[in-house]
């Protein structure tokens, strides 16, 4: 039983440690470009967006393609 809470308290202290390094940096938490979106041929529509917004970087990417 002393191992769980040791466990435990480790998985707390670096959760709040990671919390605080977000909020010192003042940085968002932001998803990855990577995925099933980074495969050429998939339109990859996010499940918060369906698609309806497009990135600067995939218009770049799309502009590229097309004068390809």
């Amino acid at each position: 039983m002393n191992l769980f809470f040791v466990t435990f308290a480790v998985f707390m202290l670096v959760m709040v440690a990671m919390a605080v390094g977000v909020i010192v940096n003042n940085r968002a938490i932001k998803g990855s470009c990577g995925g099933l979106n980074d495969i050429d041929g998939l339109k990859g529509a996010c499940d918060i967006c369906e698609g309806k917004k497009v990135c600067d970087r995939r218009r770049q990417m799309e502009r590229k393609a097309l004068t390809k």
